[in-house]
């Protein structure tokens, strides 16, 4: 009952969206404080059978150096730096919600300061050009102790296979694997060891990547925290920059994931990612604060 005495009872008000079907539930924190803290909230809201079911948890809070600041947690509670599709939809919200009616929106986040240029249409908010800004190939930054200048088809070592790896940080850190047939991949195996490798210290985002065309690459992602995802925002980037360092390859192309697409361009001087997609709001809801920290799952509830 210690919880329960120490919250504020009432209502929690949240924002069910997505890009390409990353789904991931908002919290505008401008406005109300947390009931419990986020990793355990997290785990409670993204569990697709006793909460609402999403990829994650992001929180919109205010910034002293930009419009807003974004804090993203994984479907297991742990701290992420950064999130293609979820930063698009934070400035959807942010522009929706008119806590920035403006459309070239700044928004602090644990890999930086991004900016974001919002597509509008009849007053909302239809798709968003986040620059992700330069990717870093150094090992130490993504990190990985791989060895190296860049870790660029590198041989790995993942259960019984040998994988050539290419490692890249969008803010986050990104493992990419070119296949000839993603599609047939049996990713829920191969996935988590890949994330909990011994070389990835932080553990990784892994992109398996079949090239269509010069312009078009087909991606499937196991994100660390969420398992496999219909789509991943800084995974397309990492794949796109992966593919560009090994002549697979143009600077600007199209990716297909399992969500959908996004376009990617990757700047001539080195400096700038732009990645393009929708943003789409699902629908806005409450939590009773009360219900919700009596209804916590064991799996949930032994860890708060």
């Amino acid at each position: 009952m210690g919880l329960l005495t120490k919250a504020a009872m009432g209502s929690l008000s949240f924002t069910k969206m997505h890009g390409l079907g990353n789904d991931y539930v908002y919290i505008n924190c401008f406005r109300q404080t947390l009931p419990v803290p986020a990793t355990t909230l997290a785990r409670y809201l993204s569990d697709r059978r006793f909460g609402v079911g999403s990829d994650g948890l992001i929180l919109i809070l205010p910034s002293s150096v930009a419009d807003c600041r974004m804090e993203m947690y994984n479907a297991d509670g742990s701290r992420a730096e950064m999130c293609g599709n979820g930063i698009r939809c934070v400035g959807k919200l942010v522009f929706d919600a008119h806590i920035a009616r403006k459309p070239l929106l700044r928004v602090e986040t644990d890999a930086g300061v991004k900016e974001l240029q919002l597509q509008v249409e009849n007053g909302w908010v239809t798709a968003v050009t986040v620059d992700m800004g330069p990717p870093r190939l150094a090992p130490q930054e993504i990190p990985t102790t791989l060895e190296g200048s860049r870790v660029v088809e590198a041989p790995l070592k993942v259960g019984e296979s040998v994988y050539r790896v290419t490692c890249v940080s969008m803010g986050n850190p990104h493992c990419v694997v070119f296949s000839e047939n993603v599609d047939q991949l049996p990713l829920e195996r191969i996935g988590p060891d890949f994330e909990r490798h011994a070389v990835f210290p932080r553990r990784i985002n892994t992109e398996f990547v079949q090239c269509l065309s010069k312009e078009r690459l087909r991606v499937r992602v196991w994100e660390r925290g969420s398992g496999e995802t219909l789509a991943c925002g800084t995974g397309a980037c990492a794949a796109v920059v992966a593919a560009v360092l090994t002549d697979r390859c143009r600077r600007e192309a199209r990716v297909e994931l399992r969500g959908g697409e996004l376009a990617i361009r990757w700047s001539e001087d080195n400096d700038h990612v732009y990645l393009t997609g929708p943003a789409v709001r699902v629908y806005d809801g409450e939590l009773i604060v009360e219900e919700l920290l009596r209804g916590l799952p064991p799996h949930v509830r032994g860890q708060v």
